[in-house]
Parts: C-alpha cells; structure tokens; sequence
C-alpha cells in the first residue's frame, strides 16, 4: 500500500507542476487577498493584529476550496478514476494520496508563506509562530474535508460553486480554532488548546474522510 501511496503522491504532483498555471492560480489568490485588506482598513498597528488571524484563515480556506473542484476532475474525464475503482489495492489510500498531493501544491505554500504575512499585519514572534502552526495542522483538514465534496459533485454541472457550498459550512470550526489559535496567543494567553482541538480533528479526518471520499467516489462515478 505504501508503494500505491508514493507512486499516486508523485504521479499527482508532476501533473502539478505540468499544470503550474492552476497551482499558482490559488496561490497568487491567497497573497491577493491578505495583501489588499491593510490596504483597505489603514496602517493602524493595532487595528492589523487584531483583524489578521480571520484574514489569513479565510484567505487559506477559499484558496483552498479553489483548488477541490481539480482534484478529481481530470481523472473522471480521462477515464484515470475508473482504473483506480477497478485497482486491487484500497481505494482509501489511493484517496488519501491524492489529497495528500493536493495539499503539497494547494496548502504547503501558504503555510510556508504565513510568517512573512504575518510580518505584514505586525505579528510578534510567538503569534508568527502560532500562525504557522495552526495552518500547517490546519489546512490538511481542509483538504481532507474538501475532498468528500470534490467527490460528492463529481461530474456536476457548476461543480466548483457546489463544492462551496458543501464544504465552507463544514470547514468553520476549523477556521474558528484556527483563527482563535493565533488570536489568543497575541493576547498572551496561548493558543496550545486551539492548536490541541485542530490536531484532534486532522486525526479524526485521517482516519474517516478518505473513506468517505472512497464511498462518494464509487456513487459518483456509478
């Protein structure tokens, strides 16, 4: 299983690269958009630390989203997915490779990008910190969950706005501990229990959204 896992993870992220254009789509998207809000609420200092948190996180969570509707898409079209049905080895690990690539093209470079946003909104040390990490536990969970609505609007008409629609309502605790993670830390109280609960529930969708993906995957294409 594990070779499956790699072989996918590769196979997927050279797809990527060969399509730099719909990676860097979502990319240029996110820097856009924590880039234009202090531009609109003013330089005020205090102002940016406070607001900063939501702006990063509901940056990362429709960048996110911007990329589901791709993530079964092209398979679907070229027949690729129906392969992967009739493959010996789990569908379940074939899923969770593709959302595992999904999310080294689509999530990595936000969270590696994050410490220098967070200089742009005045972000002190310890708050750029948890900024970091609560993307990096968090975003996977986005992806994880994006991928059950990816697979539930398989071949549907507008499948983009209704993977939206799908997805958000069922992305917002992780968008709230995410953004309050940082939150309470720039207050000085700490953001570890934040961080704790979006670690709890990136272990909860490990473990159930690649079946459930699977399970959407077979209704779809059936």
């Amino acid at each position: 299983m594990w070779l499956t896992f790699s072989a996918v993870v590769r196979r997927d992220l050279l797809l990527s690269f060969r399509r730099r254009a719909d990676v860097l789509a979502s990319f240029f998207f996110f820097v856009l958009v924590v880039m234009l809000f202090p531009l609109s609420v003013g330089p005020e200092s205090a102002l940016l630390k406070t607001i900063a948190p939501g702006i990063v996180w509901v940056a990362a969570l429709l960048a996110s989203t911007l990329a589901l509707s791709r993530l079964f898409a092209a398979d679907f079209a070229d027949g690729t997915l129906e392969q992967m049905l009739l493959s010996p080895e789990p569908l379940s690990v074939i899923v969770l490779a593709k959302i595992t690539s999904h999310w080294l093209v689509s999530g990595l470079p936000l969270v590696l990008l994050s410490p220098l946003i967070g200089l742009q909104f005045g972000l002190a040390g310890d708050a750029l910190v948890a900024l970091f990490y609560s993307l990096l536990i968090g975003t996977p969970v986005l992806s994880l969950i994006g991928a059950i609505g990816a697979a539930l609007t398989l071949g549907a008409r507008n499948g983009g706005v209704l993977v939206s629609l799908l997805v958000l309502p069922l992305c917002i605790p992780v968008l709230i501990f995410g953004a309050d993670a940082v939150a309470t830390q720039i207050t000085g109280n700490g953001g570890s229990a934040q961080l704790m609960l979006l670690g709890a529930m990136l272990a909860s969708a490990v473990a159930l959204a690649p079946w459930a993906t699977a399970a959407a995957l077979r209704v779809s294409v059936e």
